[in-house]
């Protein structure tokens, strides 16, 4: 589980909770009205499927378990992986990585030594793979859309909540104790638009955005690396070249444990 994501949400919820518990004067209560709750929530999805295909929309539970349960790439097990897969090759030649694709379980870098055994040539090698790379990247922007989509809609019927319950309050001004409550109610559910876009949807949005960004780095190692390897270079040379995608802070980790 990410808890940098958990830790994120829950904790903005936490702090518009205790800044409205320890505000002088404030209740609890008065921040909960139902109809502004459905208003922004219902308004919103509503607005979404009217944006977006329904078989886009229905992806929802799996782009937040993205966001919930993503695992950070080690990318420099990666590269290891991708330099002794060059060391074999370049020792026993291209057709002996064939019996080590069963230690491999990442499909992408099946897929590109799969190719290189099976003799494929470099251009339509590297065209395969990087059209497998925008078909991810593109998926992967459907599903920031979505959260992106929710963060524009959610402020937007709170506006209209908003608009709502003024109308509401401006025609019952006969009373005027009822002004202060209807007003109150009134703008809630531009809060609740405001919590919904800025404590949820956009945060898990950009955390979409990075992740997506991650594997693409990922991925170009991948396809760098087995090109590398099909076209017979040096492993150090290899490794010298994927190791320029690692920071340099990490790359002197690194190079402390090997020295160790």
């Amino acid at each position: 589980m990410d808890i940098a994501t958990v830790i994120g949400i829950v904790g903005g919820f936490l702090l518009i909770v205790v800044s409205i518990a320890i505000a002088p004067g404030a209740s609890a209560k008065a921040f909960i009205d139902y109809p502004s709750i459905v208003m922004v929530i219902g308004g919103a999805i509503a607005a979404l499927l009217t944006s977006m295909p329904l078989k886009d929309v229905l992806k929802i539970v799996g782009v937040v378990k993205k966001a919930l349960f993503n695992k950070s790439e080690d990318v420099t097990a990666i590269i290891q992986l991708i330099v002794s897969l060059a060391e074999t090759a370049r020792r026993d030649g291209l057709l002996a990585l064939e019996n080590r694709l069963t230690e491999i379980s990442d499909p992408f870098i099946v897929l590109g030594v799969q190719m290189a055994v099976d003799g494929t040539r470099p251009e339509v090698m590297e065209d395969v793979l990087r059209t497998e790379m925008e078909a991810v990247s593109a998926r992967h922007r459907t599903g920031k859309l979505i959260f992106d989509q929710i963060g524009k809609f959610a402020p937007a019927f709170g506006m209209i909540g908003t608009l709502v319950g003024l109308i509401i309050m401006l025609g019952n001004m006969s009373d005027p104790n009822a002004i202060g409550p209807g007003m109150a109610v009134a703008l809630l559910t531009t809060l609740y638009g405001a919590i919904v876009a800025n404590v949820v949807a956009l945060p898990i949005a950009e955390k979409l955005g990075y992740l997506s960004q991650q594997e693409q780095i990922r991925m170009e190692i991948v396809v760098r690396g087995i090109m590398a390897i099909q076209a017979g270079e040096n492993p150090r040379v290899i490794e010298q070249k994927l190791r320029t995608f690692v920071p340099p802070k990490l790359r002197e980790q690194k190079e402390d444990k090997k020295a160790a």
